[in-house]
């Protein structure tokens, strides 16, 4: 009877819980679809030389002076919701899930000339944009320079239920440019295999959080991500799932460890990490492919996708990779991993080399 008791009270409690992220998110939804509209009426304004610089301020000073209650529309408040719109103004994703209305203002004599009686809005809160909240939409729009970086943050942090810290994290360790890079990299076999891998795997794993010193071993280097695992989740993505360290697979009358394994949720398959604290060598596939024979005629379920495979080296020679790869069997990735937080440049110039 008390069981039953507390199952009752966990359901009303899980109630409760969803109702108030529910009511949250409702929230949410409409603060962005007024500062879209707040924004793109000041930006239109000052485009056609109605407005200044002192007429944004002057809009400032009266809200706070006739509306004290009204928070976040300052001078450099409503600026940024002028920046916020006049960002994601021109994109197809938000144009194509906007409508138009018009709002009866029946205060308009107090802000604008009388003769305006009502106020033509759009219509965003079925966007992408109405996902995430105002202060992620900040950092995207400091801290990304093009509308695909926008765009690929902004697909990814509704997917990965970012964080704001988290989302920053991302953008500094550069994931855009990381994924682009490492999605051109993927063996054809890989490809061929799993033709939706999309962005499931990096070409660079930075994992700076371990604070490795620049010479360190392959033991130092698994025990410092088993500790930081949850951080080590976020550079993976959320659709990995741990499973263990020196996970045993048994062949004949032998025992075989390998490093790390994952489960991928997307791909429905088991993900094998081999770590390798040097550069990365040829011979070194030989032993991940093992690895993956056995986890497919021994672990892996009916209903599951063949194994793949992560090789991953401090460093790395991409035409040694290629060629090694080139007639290897088995879904493999060699990829690279950062102690420290990558060169953003220098990942931009290869981008820019690599579309020319």
């Amino acid at each position: 009877m008390q069981v039953d008791r507390q199952n009752q009270f966990f359901d009303i409690v899980r109630l409760i819980k969803s109702t108030q992220a529910s009511a949250i998110s409702l929230v949410n939804t409409e603060l962005i679809n007024l500062y879209w509209n707040v924004g793109s009426y000041i930006s239109l304004q000052v485009a056609g030389a109605n407005w200044g610089d002192k007429t944004v301020s002057e809009l400032a000073l009266y809200i706070q002076k006739k509306h004290p209650e009204v928070k976040g529309f300052n001078r450099r408040g409503l600026y940024r919701m002028k920046q916020f719109y006049e960002t994601y103004s021109s994109m197809t994703f938000v144009s194509s899930a906007m409508t138009h209305t018009q709002v009866a203002n029946n205060e308009t004599s107090e802000i604008v000339p009388s003769a305006m009686t009502q106020l033509k809005t759009d219509d965003i809160r079925t966007s992408l944009l109405t996902k995430i909240s105002w202060t992620h939409h900040l950092a995207l729009i400091s801290r990304t320079k093009t509308n695909e970086q926008r765009e690929f943050y902004l697909q990814l942090c509704i997917k990965e239920r970012y964080t704001v810290k988290e989302l920053e994290r991302q953008i500094d360790s550069s994931i855009f440019e990381r994924v682009v890079l490492g999605n051109t990299k993927l063996s054809t076999l890989l490809k061929e295999v799993y033709p939706n891998i999309g962005n499931s795997f990096k070409d660079e794993y930075v994992v700076e959080f371990l604070g490795l010193p620049e010479s360190h071993s392959e033991s130092e280097l698994q025990k410092g991500l088993i500790n930081q695992m949850k951080n080590f989740m976020l550079e993976l993505g959320r659709d990995f799932i741990y499973i263990g360290e020196e996970y045993r697979v048994q062949v004949g009358n032998s025992d075989f460890y390998i490093d790390l394994l994952f489960y991928h949720r997307g791909l429905q398959c088991l993900v094998a990490f081999e770590l390798k604290a040097e550069k990365f060598k040829p011979e070194h596939l030989g032993q991940l492919n093992f690895y993956l024979e056995a986890l497919d005629r021994d672990v892996k379920k009916a209903n599951e996708n063949p194994s793949i495979g992560i090789l991953l080296c401090k460093d790395k020679d991409n035409e040694v990779v290629e060629y090694a790869l080139s007639r290897y069997l088995s879904p493999t990735m060699v990829s690279q991993y950062e102690t420290q937080l990558p060169d953003k440049e220098l990942l931009q110039r290869k981008l820019q080399d690599l579309f020319k």
